[in-house]
C-alpha cells in the first residue's frame, strides 16, 4: 500500500516538474514548485512510517516551511516584475 502512495506522489512530483518547465505564465511555475515541496513534505512522511523514526517529520515540518516562504517570495518577486512593467 505504501509503495502504490509513494509512486502516486512521484507521478504528482512528475506532473510538477513538467509544468514547472513548460508552464507559459510565472503563476504555473510558483504552483508547481509548491507542488513540489508538497510531494517532498509526502516523501519524507512515507520515510518516517517505512524506518520508523520520527526525524523524518521533523525534516517534513521543516520542508513544508521552506516551501511556504519560497512560494510566498517567488510571488512576491513576480508581482513586483509585473508592477515595474505595467508602469
Amino acid at each position: 500500500m505504501i509503495t502504490l502512495l509513494i509512486l502516486l506522489v512521484m507521478g504528482c512530483a512528475a506532473a510538477g516538474m513538467v509544468r514547472f518547465v513548460t508552464g507559459p505564465t510565472d503563476a504555473d511555475r510558483i504552483v508547481a514548485v509548491d507542488i513540489l515541496f508538497s510531494a517532498a513534505v509526502g516523501l519524507c512522511v512515507f520515510a518516517a512510517l517505512v524506518t520508523d523514526r520520527v526525524l523524518f517529520l521533523d525534516v517534513a515540518i521543516g520542508v513544508a516551511l521552506v516551501g511556504f516562504v519560497a512560494t510566498l517570495a517567488w510571488a512576491r518577486l513576480v508581482e513586483v516584475r509585473n508592477n515595474q512593467d505595467t508602469g
